[in-house]
């Protein structure tokens, strides 16, 4: 059973609110279907950019008035954006949330998006992708993702480029801000010690004066065809001491959870913890690689299953023909009992481990509204525990084909 209350108010929002009246500490999380799948060319990095422009202030609160309410009150805020949303949180002790929430609600409905304010924040994000450009992993992600997504914008970095950013102008941020930031495409979740109608006051408050929708550039959709065969490409870095092996896999979205939840289950099979079968050998039998981990990373349109080694140059081809063997072992002897029996046990422990705080239900309710619907949050670990050998040895064999598949090598010169 879902243990929040979930609202569509008047204007199309959703509201979704649970008490947990032991805890005198309240989060609001604020999720907009509003990231880089949305931006039209050429304001690629404009979701990202918008993030930091949502607090230079309104035309009736200045810039920095927020972050002063909420610090001098001891709170805190914090922002994120992705493919697929832009989320906003502000945690407070819960007195406090009446003089801080409407702020936030200021920001995020009238962004002023001052021109002066534009150009300086404007920098801070070029030194930030300056910054993502002296990191190797970083570039290796970048780039094999950009193998993978050769037409949809998931193979686009969420922060942009240097060129891209250049050609912005504040009257197009206005354009793309007061087009998505608009009731339907937000969810306002607020967890903690506030009870349910004080807090549905304040929201239908707080965010109640959306602009109207200006006529702004719409993004193409684009359906990214499938991987069918290896695509290979290699990077020489001077910054690395050792070699990174990248492979990644092309999965389905959010239109096929029960998929999703088995190749979590196959991702922690594969490489998490020292039991786990890639772990157990190429990294403590066989000692070809200092560490390597599996991710199943869950997007709305396409997702992605990735497996990651850190190793010797030197061991590249074999630690790459091993880790398809296995993949050929999982298709074709298939899973024992025991190991799934670990790996579900694995992944309801960290769910529950994950749903403790109100900081991590806000994030795991709004996360799940934005890209489905926040009812299934909480039906994960049965889902988790449903699975048999049989259906994830199926599942292996649709997805994580030994000939299909993107890898990226990064090699010190």
């Amino acid at each position: 059973m879902f243990p929040a209350s979930v609202f569509r108010l008047d204007s199309g929002l959703t509201f979704i609110h649970q008490e947990i009246p032991t805890t005198p500490v309240v989060v609001a999380d604020v999720w907009v279907r509003a990231g880089a799948t949305l931006e039209p060319e050429p304001w690629f990095g404009m979701a990202h950019f918008l993030e930091h422009m949502i607090f230079k202030g309104t035309a009736t609160l200045p810039p920095g008035m927020f972050d002063h309410n909420v610090e001098n009150r001891g709170g805190v805020s914090n922002a994120a954006t992705s493919y697929d949303y832009a989320h906003y949180s502000l945690t407070t002790a819960a007195p406090y949330l009446k003089d801080t929430l409407p702020h936030l609600g200021e920001l995020l409905l009238n962004a002023a998006i001052p021109e002066d304010e534009f150009v300086r924040e404007r920098d801070v994000v070029l030194e930030e992708i300056r910054a993502c450009q002296d990191d190797s992993d970083w570039i290796g992600f970048q780039s094999l993702i950009t193998s993978i997504y050769q037409h949809h914008p998931y193979g686009r970095s969420v922060l942009g480029s240097e060129h891209d950013l250049m050609q912005q102008s504040p009257e197009a941020m206005r354009c793309f801000h007061r087009t998505h930031y608009q009731p339907e495409n937000m969810t306002v979740v607020i967890v903690g010690g506030i009870a349910q109608q004080p807090a549905w006051e304040m929201v239908n408050d707080s965010f109640s004066d959306f602009a109207k929708r200006p006529d702004c550039p719409q993004s193409k959709k684009v359906a990214e065809p499938a991987i069918t065969k290896i695509r290979r490409q290699k990077l020489c870095l001077p910054r690395i001491e050792q070699a990174r092996l990248l492979m990644a896999w092309l999965v389905p979205g959010v239109e096929e959870l029960r998929t999703a939840y088995g190749l979590d289950l196959l991702s922690v099979l594969l490489a998490e913890g020292r039991t786990s079968r890639l772990v157990r050998d190429l990294r403590e039998d066989m000692q070809l690689v200092q560490g390597i981990c599996s991710n199943f990373s869950l997007q709305r349109e396409s997702s992605l299953f990735t497996i990651t080694a850190w190793l010797e140059p030197e061991n590249l081809e074999e630690v790459e023909s091993l880790i398809c063997t296995h993949l050929d072992d999982l298709q074709t002897i298939g899973i024992s009992e025991q190991e799934l029996a670990r790996t579900s046990r694995l992944l309801c422990n960290e769910y529950a481990f994950s749903t403790e705080t109100p900081n991590q239900l806000t994030g795991l309710y709004g996360y799940y509204n934005t890209i489905a619907q926040a009812e299934l949050a909480v039906t994960y670990p049965q889902h988790i525990q449903s699975f048999d050998t049989q259906e994830l040895q199926e599942l292996a064999k649709k997805y994580l084909s030994p000939h299909n598949y993107a890898v990226t090598v990064l090699k010190p010169c």
